[in-house]
């Protein structure tokens, strides 16, 4: 088996919707397939440019998910790694210098089972190629942390097969931590840190 490495981006349990906007403005333009309409608990409905597990019927996610949605994401060109990822898989720049990473897979938790009152976006990489890109890219990783950032995420972090997590956006600031190591010991004490009653949430 290749490596299956992903980015999860955690928000406030009420937040989802905001974060799946932010997720469909960096979905490729033109795409073939017809979007799928997702019921988000609550009752809210969101048009997104993907499809779920491969198809485009509407999704009732009302009471709960977990939500699975087959996405690509525009990366800008802006290091080696995504320049030779591109160069590898014959991947067209688009005139704004991106180029459009995919399938990246999906799956929304509405309520995160280890931490009650936030979700979680979960975005794994679809092969061992582009786990390595998304360990070693610092403009994926940007990618990811302004997702989080224009979401009002607490969270966005590289989940490295459960072995190692990198942190890269915590309490509104970009950050570097690796767990285990000096600053968190495990994810629960990243969890414990986003959870703080007096922790920085960026605006809604």
């Amino acid at each position: 088996m290749g490596l299956g490495y992903s980015y999860e981006i955690v928000v406030p349990a009420g937040g989802v919707g905001k974060a799946l906007a932010e997720v469909a403005v960096s979905a490729p333009a033109g795409r073939r397939e017809p979007p799928v309409e997702v019921t988000l608990p609550g009752g809210e409905k969101i048009v997104l440019p993907f499809t779920s597990r491969f198809r485009s019927e509407p999704v009732d996610c009302s009471a709960g998910g977990p939500l699975e949605l087959d996405t690509s994401l525009m990366v800008p060109v802006d290091d080696d790694e995504v320049c030779a990822y591109a160069d590898a898989g014959g991947l067209d720049v688009d005139p704004l210098g991106r180029v459009a990473i995919g399938y990246v897979y999906l799956t929304v938790e509405f309520a995160r089972s280890s931490s009650p009152g936030f979700a979680s976006l979960d975005f794994m990489a679809a092969a061992t190629g582009m786990s390595l890109l998304f360990e070693r890219s610092a403009s994926v990783r940007e990618v990811f942390t302004g997702l989080t950032a224009g979401s009002g995420g607490v969270c966005c972090l590289l989940d490295k097969e459960c072995v190692e997590y990198r942190v890269c956006w915590l309490n509104g600031e970009a950050v570097r931590e690796t767990v285990p190591g000096p600053r968190f010991a495990d994810m629960a004490e990243v969890a414990a840190e986003w959870r703080r009653p007096d922790a920085h949430r960026p605006p809604p």
